[in-house]
């Protein structure tokens, strides 16, 4: 039988295993942060399960993939979300990310975490490479030939880096804390 406690009271003896072999408190992650800098020199990104998928898309895009994706019945998610799109880099980086289950930790804030080998912006282009990977299989089994090759000629003209680099900017990044208040929705 659980034993019933009081939230805040649980023990400080949870850390996090980060991919670079460093450790940190679970407690050390704020609901507002994007990267964290680790004692080993380098910047981790840091992703919550709140965080919204328009950390790397548009919303109009954030739409399309929630039509398009249709979690499986057993997933405790409804809709195509964050948890989804890392779990996706969890599945091609199986060594660059930690997943970390706090959802029983109510002092924390957060109830999913993952933490990557590698700073914010080269996880958004990994996220992004991927969703083009995804958009690219799906349309491969379009019916309508036109779809094909106009998604083909589309991506010909599309670059990650140039389209991370412009959405951060557009978002405004102007810290770890993601969008200002202004641009936030």
């Amino acid at each position: 039988m659980t034993e019933p406690r009081v939230p805040g009271t649980e023990s400080d003896d949870e850390w996090v295993d980060l991919p670079c072999g460093e450790r940190a408190h679970v407690k050390n992650f704020d609901l507002g942060m994007r990267e964290y800098a680790c004692s080993c020199g380098d910047s981790h990104a840091v992703v919550m399960d709140m965080h919204p998928p328009a950390r790397f898309f548009p919303e109009s895009i954030v739409d399309v993939l929630k039509q398009a994706i249709t979690p499986a019945d057993d997933d405790e998610f409804e809709e195509f979300g964050t948890p989804h799109l890392m779990g996706a880099v969890m599945e091609q980086l199986p060594e660059d990310v930690v997943a970390v289950d706090q959802s029983e930790n109510g002092s924390v804030g957060y109830a999913l975490l993952w933490v990557a080998d590698m700073d914010s912006r080269e996880l958004h282009e990994v996220v992004v490479e991927l969703m083009v990977e995804l958009m690219d299989h799906a349309v491969s089994h379009a019916e309508r030939e036109s779809s094909k090759s106009d998604f083909e000629e589309q991506m010909l003209d599309f670059d990650v880096t140039e389209f991370v680099e412009e959405y951060r900017t557009a978002r405004e990044w102007e810290d770890e804390h993601g969008p200002r208040d202004s641009e936030a929705r």
